[in-house]
């Protein structure tokens, strides 16, 4: 495959993803802001800005970090590479680049949802309602998948899509709990109260993990199990250990038809050899903040390894 044809399908596996975690962390983000929590709400958009990246830029763009201007920036601005507006729109063209790799489905799926992308403003999400329009936004990635799964060859093309989804669902799972947990974590609410409670189930949901949750540990919502759900349990979808597993797996497929190994097959057997056996107390012990931003280095030094190894032509 030409690295160019692997880079496009890897990014547009990418900006998919994106889209969705972005809708995620706004839709959680709204629902607390709606809190009788006194000055929580301020905080918790500033949290999105973290979470998505972009604090400089909305600083030299925006008077305030409030609703509406963080709304405005993250999902239609498009000069912000990282709004959903944006994100859809290079899915889209990658998705154009690499039609013949691919198939009609996909190329359909994308492409509705970029011409309904087009027609947003603010006024017409406010009106349908902003729960519903980032509820949107997840159908529409769900849909992209599914697509993908069902309709695409089980070769290279189908592999580097994949890829750029679980790296970057990894990467934002990290982000979220990075930010939200220390967010959280020193609420005036003791540990178990009503706002508390309500606080990280609503994290919680922002990645589906609510049922599986209250299934696993059946009692009140503790935000030291919050982290070791989303870190280490390997049947949680959207937990680092899970992304690594999906990621191990298709870096065997891409070993088996290329016949060879890469740099980037050895970074990723690392990374989830430490998910895989890592325990809850020793990234306590440790400091989850110091744990996820290792993480985050290190998977961004996979993305990286990725890159060279299939996508410059080396």
């Amino acid at each position: 495959m030409l690295s160019r044809t692997a880079n496009d399908l890897f990014w547009m596996g990418r900006y998919v993803e994106r889209a969705e975690n972005t809708a995620r962390m706004l839709d959680v983000t709204w629902r607390m802001s709606l809190l009788p929590s006194g000055d929580r709400a301020a905080g918790d958009w500033g949290a999105a800005l973290q979470i998505g990246g972009g604090e400089d830029v909305f600083a030299e763009r925006y008077v305030s970090a409030n609703a509406r201007n963080i709304i405005q920036y993250m999902v239609l601005d498009g000069d912000n590479p990282s709004s959903i507006y944006s994100v859809f729109r290079l899915a889209r063209e990658n998705a154009r680049a690499t039609r013949g790799t691919t198939t009609t489905e996909l190329w359909q799926s994308l492409n509705d949802t970029w011409l309904e992308v087009q027609a947003l403003d603010y006024d017409k999400i406010a009106k349908r309602g902003f729960s519903r329009f980032f509820d949107w936004v997840k159908e529409r990635s769900h849909l992209f998948r599914g697509v993908s799964t069902g309709t695409m060859l089980r070769d290279d093309a189908y592999f580097f899509q994949r890829l750029g989804t679980f790296l970057e669902r990894a990467d934002n799972t990290a982000r979220l709990l990075d930010v939200k947990y220390h967010i959280l974590l020193p609420a005036g609410e003791p540990v178990g109260g009503a706002i508390d409670y309500y606080q990280w189930g609503a994290l919680l949901r922002s990645v589906s993990a609510f049922s599986a949750y209250k299934r696993r540990f059946h009692d009140a919502i503790w935000p030291q199990r919050v982290a070791e759900l989303l870190i280490l349990h390997g049947d949680m979808p959207r937990s680092l250990h899970s992304c690594y597993r999906e990621l191990d797996g298709l870096f065997a497929a891409l070993r088996e038809l290329y016949r060879r190994d890469f740099e980037c097959f050895r970074l990723a057997g690392k990374n989830y050899s430490r998910l895989r056996y890592g325990r809850a107390e020793s990234i306590f012990q440790r400091g989850l903040h110091e744990y996820l931003a290792d993480f985050l280095d290190r998977n961004a030094d996979l993305g990286a390894q990725i890159s060279s190894d299939f996508m410059l032509g080396n």
